[in-house]
């Protein structure tokens, strides 16, 4: 399951965020969204989980928890329209 992760702190790095749902089971990828001119994190990205109880346990875990100065936002990522 692919997660949708907002307002992280825009030091936060993509092992720190695997970091935390890792505590909640397998990661398969994490990728933090970046500014292309500034080089720096936008304040989300994604995390893709393949087992769904892991990453339901990990939404109800980490949705408004405290990461550095932000309380991030955890939700199940949509899928993009075309």
């Amino acid at each position: 399951m692919k997660l949708l992760v907002r307002n992280l702190d825009r030091s936060t790095t993509e092992k720190e965020l695997e970091g935390l749902f890792e505590e909640y089971g397998l990661v398969q990828s994490c990728t933090l969204v970046m500014d292309k001119d500034r080089g720096e994190s936008k304040g989300f990205g994604f995390v893709d989980m393949p087992k769904v109880g892991d990453a339901k346990a990990a939404i109800k875990n980490l949705n408004n928890k405290a990461v550095g100065d932000q309380k991030i936002r955890v939700k199940k990522a949509e899928d993009k329209k075309v």
